[in-house]
Formats: structure tokens, sequence, C-alpha cells
């Protein structure tokens, strides 16, 4: 496939996307994901004149009376659209203190700002479907990228770095809930963000609720402060338990299940844990689950259903209510006062 790259003076863009002729958002492309905090870092690169990355077009509908055409914006979106916001003064874009509007800009400023030269490869005109697999082609980095790591390449903002933030605390490692490859991959953010969904909402399949809450939180999580002291709370009276180290309680399936509803006790339903009484019915329930998982259990006895849930389909959310739901009365508790 033959393209060509050559380099367009920003102000041709812009004033094509003003006019229309450059479509800059076909209905193959995603959403504008990026938050307030990389728009304004995105605008600050080009004013002191650094490049960045090449952006990809493709010839769009052509009128056959007028031979006016238009063309497609492939790649590039979030970067046009951010320098057009700029440009434009929109009031979707909030600069701060570091960065003047395009309005105050010297005429000098103003000029560079417009001559700058952006590097375009032309796809030329080919079939629309063509046109989409050359964008998800661009846009998958690595066939090997796990949902987490798609969802950090587009999401940046304020809930996916609460995730992290939750991730490294020492409670995770001293357990050991995580392995590396865990870490490297990312899923020790996954897991903690789902942590954390599950105790702002409820129970859910697998993570299906996660993209939602990391582009709702893209950029803003006012809840970040509350909601990290409930959690460090929660892993604190989990580490006060001193539940044997090879405890089943420190399976990923079996932990959501403790901390979730160790959260609810506490924070939903307003009261203390008994942590001596609540620490012998667990250990005392887990070892049955041991038994279960050899059929040294009824079939329709709690041990016996937990380990199904735990088992098979652990993050479906039929099998995630079911083992909240058994947890909940092995905890032993007392109203607050």
């Amino acid at each position: 496939m033959n393209t060509s790259a050559t380099n367009r003076r920003l102000r041709v863009l812009l004033t094509a996307i003003g006019n229309g002729s450059l479509i800059p958002q076909p209905e193959f492309q995603r959403r504008l994901v990026w938050s307030n905090k990389d728009k304004v870092a995105f605008i600050s690169t080009v004013l002191e004149g650094y490049p960045f990355p090449e952006i990809y077009i493709a010839s769009g509908k052509v009128d056959p009376e007028t031979g006016e055409g238009t063309e497609l914006l492939v790649d590039g979106q979030q970067r046009l659209t951010t320098l057009y916001q700029y440009f434009k003064g929109s009031k979707d874009l909030r600069l701060g203190k570091d960065v003047n509007p395009y309005s105050e800009l010297s005429e000098e400023k103003k000029l560079e700002f417009l001559e700058y030269q952006v590097v375009v490869r032309d796809l030329g005109s080919k079939p629309i479907e063509t046109i989409k697999e050359i964008f998800q082609r661009i846009n998958s980095t690595s066939y090997g990228l796990n949902a987490m790591e798609i969802h950090n390449a587009r999401y940046g903002g304020e809930f996916k770095e609460f995730g992290e933030k939750i991730s490294q605390n020492p409670f995770f490692e001293s357990k050991r809930l995580f392995t590396a490859t865990d870490i490297k991959r990312m899923n020790d953010v996954r897991y903690c963000l789902v942590l954390a969904i599950t105790v702002m909402s409820a129970y859910f399949n697998r993570d299906s609720e996660l993209e939602s809450y990391l582009e709702k939180y893209n950029e803003e999580f006012d809840e970040a402060e509350d909601l990290s002291k409930e959690i460090n709370e929660v892993l604190s009276i989990i580490d006060q338990l001193n539940l044997p180290d090879d405890c089943r309680a420190y399976k990923k399936a079996d932990f959501l299940s403790l901390f979730v509803e160790v959260h609810r006790t506490i924070f939903k339903k307003g009261l203390n844990i008994d942590l001596a009484s609540t620490r012998e019915n667990l250990i005392r329930f887990y070892e049955k689950v041991a038994n279960a998982s050899q059929g040294k259990a009824e079939e329709d006895s709690d041990e016996m259903k937990y380990y199904k849930a735990a088992l098979q389909a652990s993050n479906d959310r039929g099998n995630r209510i079911l083992r909240g739901e058994i947890i909940e009365r092995l905890i032993s508790h007392v109203q607050t006062s």
C-alpha cells in the first residue's frame, strides 16, 4: 500500500475543520477521551514548537458537479480537535495559568502557531472498510495488549491514576495477591479499579463497568480522597484479621468478596467488626471450602456453593453475589456506638 507523507501548515488543517472539508470524527473513530490536563500539555508542545507524530487522512466524498470534496481524519482527531478548540477559544478547554489563550498571544506567536508544520500521511481514495481496517491497525499498537493496557492508552486521567495508587498499597505485596506478570501487564491496576467500582456501586459482571468509569472520571474524580481512606481502612482491618498467609482469602476472587463485604459492613451498614470472631468464622469456613474441593461436603451447603462460585466463572456477577452473601454471614459485628 503506497502512501505519501507531506507537511501541511496547521492553519490549513484548522480552516478545513472549520469549513467542513476535513472531517475529524468519521463514524469509526473513538470518542474524545483526553482529559483537560492532556489537552493543555499537548497545546504546550505545539506552542513550544516541538513535533508530534504524523496524522493520517483519506479522501472522502467528492461532488462531481463542483469538484469540491472532503477528507477524513483517519488518525489524529484528539490532537487536531484539541488544537481547534484552542484556536477557537472553546469553553470546554480550561487552560489554567501556564498557557495563554490564543486570543492573548502576540501576533508573532499566533503566526508561529498557525504556521506550525504537521506531518500528514495521505492514504488517498480507498473503500471505507479498508480505511476502518487501517484505523484499527494504527491504534492496535501491539496485538498482545490486554484490555487494561488498551484502557491505559486511552484513559490517562484521574480514575486510572487512582487505581494505580491503590495498587501500590503495601498490603498487596505483603499478601502476594499479584504476580510479577500481573503487575507488568497492569492487571493489578485493573483489579483495584474493579474493587473500587464495586464498593461505589454493586457487584457487576467481570470488567463490564470498567471502561465507563474510566471515561466518566477521566477528567475529575472528586471522591478519590474519601474513597482512598475507606479502602485503606478496609485493607487495614483485613490485615488485622491475621489470616494465615496461605489462606484462600488472598486469592483474587475470594479477596474481592471479603473486601467488598467488609467495606459494606463498615461503611454501608455502619457496624464495627468483631475481629476475633470474624477471624475464627473465616478460617473455619475456608477449611470447609477446602474439604468441598475434595467432594467432602453436602451439595447444598454454603461451602460447596461457595467453592463452585469461585471455581468457574468466578467473575460473573451471579457468582460474585453468591460469594458475597455467604461471606456477609460470616462477618461478626457489633453496632457502632
